[in-house]
């Protein structure tokens, strides 16, 4: 997950590999006049699962392991609104034997300032004994793309 101690500022498009825009929409805003922080979950959790649709890695009937939410978190730096659009992308923070930390940088479109920056951790687990298991390999493999280079 983001590090508390990251500045939105040193945050970049390029710390990210995969991506997916959404359209905010009407009820999407609170009385505030921004998006409502709520919504923010639903962009997370929609291009984390996106990426895992496209390339396969999960039949949400079928597949043997899932991975459950256990964790989640946002931080909000600049409102996002109706109408726009919002650019979410995906990197991966942490990748353990069965669980994976998802970070999603929310920047409105073209925009190089991120706008909040949150994740989830999934722990997979069997689909029918709910017990922890291995993070099966085709899903290892995708997500290590998605890994910043450690230093």
């Amino acid at each position: 997950m983001t590090q508390d101690n990251e500045n939105p500022e040193e945050v970049s498009r390029q710390d990210y590999g995969y991506w997916l825009q959404m359209t905010t929409r009407w009820a999407d805003n609170d009385v505030y006049g921004h998006v409502n922080n709520a919504v923010y979950f639903n962009y997370i959790d929609s291009v984390v699962n996106q990426f895992l649709i496209e390339n396969k890695l999960l039949d949400i009937h079928q597949s043997a392991a899932i991975g459950l939410v256990v964790q989640s978190q946002c931080r909000f730096f600049y409102p996002l609104s109706y109408p726009g659009e919002v650019d979410c992308g995906l990197r991966v923070r942490h990748l353990g034997q069965t669980s994976v930390g998802y970070e999603v940088g929310m920047f409105p479109a073209g925009a190089q300032a991120v706008a909040a920056i949150g994740g989830f951790t999934h722990v997979f687990v069997d689909r029918h004994q709910r017990q922890p298991c291995p993070i099966p390999e085709p899903v290892r493999h995708a997500l290590q793309t998605l890994t910043p280079m450690m230093e």
